[in-house]
């Protein structure tokens, strides 16, 4: 696996219709948090969205909602949290692509996708992919010819996550346990009840919860070890290795 991160000019994929006309307008910041599905001909997305001034509430985005749907072109989009401090608000969005993404999703053949550090500014987006080397390539030689700007931030292999951290999680238990923790769930007081995580993973609480808490055993039970508190192994810690639900 490869990562590359490009960085384009705002007003660049503004034209192309990739980024909503209009949308800084009202808005200083774009940051994607999470790519939840990729289709050639729409996504789901977690955003953090900075605001211009004062938040709306959510009462106010409700009965706008038309409006803002027609307005950035979302099919949908929910208030998933709202953070008046820094004036964010974090949005689940299920957007159409345009014609354009739409062929270089094609060309990519599903082997590519979004990964942090991914943010849009009034003058330039910074975007980063992961994939397979092969298909990247192939994105960046249509953009060649093409003829459409980009510069090459950095290029490398998949970072590798530490043995002591990664070892004993699932890539389910790691994916949903990491975005428990980017949308407030483990903050204090709690941002987002367990019922509202399971609903954007398409999952029912029950399932989401004992995925967490299977990932949640085993991170503690690995951190006793290392510190002394269990004597000789990791007992309390097997459980069967099944698929998750």
């Amino acid at each position: 696996m490869q990562s590359v991160t490009l960085e384009f000019r705002t007003e660049d994929l503004a034209l192309l219709g990739v980024i909503p006309p209009g949308l800084f307008d009202k808005y200083e910041e774009v940051e994607l948090l999470e790519t939840l599905r990729l289709e050639e001909g729409w996504r789901l997305q977690l955003l953090r969205v900075r605001r211009r001034g004062v938040l709306k509430t959510a009462a106010e985005l409700e009965r706008e909602s038309r409006r803002i749907r027609a307005l950035y072109g979302f099919e949908s989009f929910e208030l998933v949290e709202r953070r008046p401090r820094t004036r964010d608000y974090v949005l689940l969005v299920r957007q159409r692509n345009p014609e354009r993404l739409q062929r270089w999703l094609s060309l990519a053949g599903g082997e590519i996708s979004p990964t942090a550090p991914f943010r849009l500014t009034p003058e330039k987006v910074v975007a980063s992919f992961l994939g397979e080397e092969r298909a990247l390539r192939r994105v960046l030689k249509r953009l060649d010819r093409e003829e459409f700007p980009y510069r090459v931030l950095r290029a490398s292999g998949r970072p590798q996550i530490p043995e002591e951290v990664s070892a004993g999680l699932t890539p389910l238990q790691t994916q949903l346990i990491a975005r428990a923790w980017v949308l407030g769930y483990y903050a204090v007081p709690r941002r987002i009840t367990l019922t509202r995580l399971a609903r954007q993973s398409g999952r029912s609480a029950p399932a989401y919860g004992k995925v967490l808490r299977r990932a949640e055993g085993r991170l503690v039970a690995r951190w006793l070890v290392a510190e002394g508190g269990v004597p000789g192994s990791e007992e309390g810690a097997t459980e069967e290795t099944s698929h998750e639900p």
